[in-house]
Formats: C-alpha cells, structure tokens, sequence
C-alpha cells in the first residue's frame, strides 16, 4: 500500500502541474500554493530521482518499518518531510533577501531525498556499529558520508546543489525528531538521550569536543525547562531512572535493529547463493 502511495504521488506528470506542487517560489518569497510544503517531498522531476527515491524507500523501509511500527514509519516521512520543506523555504528567502538574486526564488525544489537523508539517521540510531557488507563501513557515519560526498558533489555539477539544502535539512530534522519528539510506545516518553546518539557523533572524534561545548548551549537554551521538569520529578519518584531516559531501552532498540538488518542481508545471501546454484546446474547440464 505504501509503495503504491508513493509510486502514485511519483509517475509522470505536466509541467503545468509540477509548478504547482512543487516548491517553485514566487517573487518576494512567497508561496503561491500552500500545500507546496507538503507536497514537494513526494515529486520526483526526473527518473534517475524515481529510481533512487524507490529503491531507498524499499531497502529502508523493510529495515525501520518493522521496528517503528507502520504508523511512526508514515508520521515519520510526513514530520520529516514537512520540516525540511519548511527549512529550505526559510533559508530560500533568507538567500534572496542577503543576495537578491530571484534564482533562489524560481529554483524548483522538489523530491524525496530528504527523508531518505532522515531514515539514514534512523539506521544509524538502531544499528550504528553495524558493519555494511563489501563497503566495510559501519552504518553510523552513512549520514555524515552522504553530506560530505554531497557536498563535494555541489562543487562540481551546479545542478546538484539544489539538492544540497534538502539532504541537509532532512538530515538534521530526522536527528531533531528521533533525538528529542519520537514517542516511545513502551515508555511513553520521547526522544532517544543515549550520548551513542548525540550530534557530535556526526563528526569526527577530533571534532566532537568542539562541537559538544556548542552544541550544549543549544541544548540547554532549547531544552533546559523539559529537563528540569524532568530532573524533579525524578526526584519525586525517589530518584529513580526514568522510563526512556534509561540506556537499555537504546540497547533494546538497537539490537532489534541489529536482528532485522541480519536478518534482511542474511535473506539476500540465500537469494544468491540459490540463483548461483542454478545457474552452475545449467551449466552443467549444457557441458552433458
């Protein structure tokens, strides 16, 4: 049903059309269509976008769906997609009101790599030391490789830069969400607060004392009030850990992620080990 939903919103459609759905500014910033913010996320523009978008929503799927529940899977690519879309028509008008150049205004913005961006952050939450076959890197530095090799990508073909604001947008909402607002159905509290999770671990290890003295003040500016609340009312319950702020529940989470994607892969070798067999007795049987 899903992929369904999604192939639909996907297929082929007039120009006339696209301009309406997705995030083409007017001048002044404006956006002539409100429902652009959401549904620019799910317009492909080209079929090389199709294909990526489908195969990432297909292999990424089967590894969180069953782990968030198929209704956090839906909220999450609506939340994450209405954020970045969000994000990038801020930073749009704010580049057009720095540099008054009307291409950040008529740029079309369209597609689903955001939140492809943000279910690499929900790997790298369930599974971060998780070992990728042939490639031999583990599946917490996937959204940090994808930035940097984006990034280098922007320099080169001009056109992919108006990817860029997306995939860094969907990456940082998609940490937002799974840090501090997704709910715990066994908890009932929010958010993921494993240090294992916390965004210096996008960066290098040289990098993170710097970036955890700043991110900290934004930490505390943002979040200071909901743990102080939380802080005593701990200490009401007589000082005991509270349910979500407990690190085994991270663990819980990550080895049922871990089984998952073991599980998948595990399926994948079987696969090919019985296509090569086959193959082999073909050609055995054409040698006879």
């Amino acid at each position: 049903m899903l992929l369904g939903l999604f192939i639909l919103l996907k297929v082929s459609i007039s120009d006339t059309l696209v301009q309406q759905i997705d995030m083409r500014y007017e001048f002044r910033g404006t956006i002539p269509f409100g429902w652009n913010l959401i549904t620019a996320g799910y317009i492909e523009q080209s079929i090389q976008g199709l294909v990526v978008s489908t195969l990432g929503l297909l292999f990424m799927g089967k590894l969180l769906e069953p782990i968030w529940g198929s209704k956090e899977f839906l909220k999450f690519i609506f939340v994450i997609n209405f954020l970045t879309s969000v994000c990038v028509f801020i930073t749009a008008s704010a580049l057009y009101g720095v540099t008054r150049q009307e291409n950040y205004l008529y740029m079309p913005l369209s597609g689903f790599h955001g939140v492809l961006a943000g279910f690499l952050v929900g790997i790298k939450q369930m599974v971060p030391d998780q070992e990728l076959p042939r490639l031999k890197i583990k599946a917490k530095w996937l959204p940090s490789l994808m930035l940097l090799f984006s990034i280098a990508i922007s320099f080169f073909t001009p056109e992919s830069a108006t990817y860029l604001s997306t995939l860094i947008f969907g990456t940082y909402m998609g940490w937002i969400y799974l840090r501090y607002l997704q709910r715990k159905p066994e908890s009932k509290h929010r958010g993921d607060p494993n240090e294992d999770f916390a965004f210096s671990t996008f960066f290098p290890e040289f990098l993170r004392p710097i970036i955890d003295l700043i991110a900290s003040k934004f930490h505390r500016n943002l979040c200071g009030k909901s743990e102080a609340f939380i802080d005593t009312l701990g200490s009401s319950l007589g000082s005991a850990p509270l349910p979500g702020s407990d690190p085994i529940e991270a663990s819980r989470r990550r080895e049922k992620g871990a089984r998952a994607l073991e599980e998948r892969l595990a399926a994948e070798s079987l696969i090919a080990a019985g296509k090569k067999s086959e193959e082999l007795q073909i050609n055995g049987t054409n040698n006879v």
